[in-house]
């Protein structure tokens, strides 16, 4: 049996008092996600693997949390590829932070984050500028 992989973690908007923005965020998070490939089709990242909470007082408060997961076969050995994909998603979406959770069966938990520099991200801005740190638990499992 080869090797599997536990991606999962979540992407965070920042609150906001305006109803308003609140809401056009949220509902181009929901387009670009829903954009996303389906199916057989996606390679790292696809529709099925991202989750919210729709309705004010259901989950949600003022922060919409985007929750995702995945299992893969060995996907660290073409994380750098992954995370591109995953970068180019930020890129279109409102956020504040964003934190993925690595697990692997030979090289234990990785954790990395995404820290936009302002407090939060915006698409209509020109490329990506995050601070990222990953952090490293564990070892070989027995």
């Amino acid at each position: 049996m080869e090797s599997e992989s536990i991606v999962y973690g979540c992407i965070r908007d920042w609150p906001s008092t305006d109803s308003e923005q609140r809401r056009l965020r949220r509902v181009t998070n929901r387009r670009e996600l829903n954009a996303l490939p389906a199916g057989e089709a996606w390679p790292f990242l696809g529709r099925e693997m991202f989750s919210f909470c729709e309705h004010a007082g259901e989950g949600l408060y003022q922060t919409q949390v985007i929750h995702f997961g995945a299992s893969y076969r060995a996907v660290e050995y073409e994380w750098s590829l992954w995370v591109e994909q995953f970068e180019a998603l930020l890129k279109r979406l409102y956020w504040g932070s964003a934190v993925v959770h690595l697990e692997t069966e030979l090289n234990g938990t990785h954790t990395f984050r995404w820290e936009s520099e302002k407090g939060f991200h915006s698409p209509q801005e020109e490329g990506l500028r995050v601070r990222c740190a990953w952090e490293r638990e564990g070892g070989l499992r027995g």
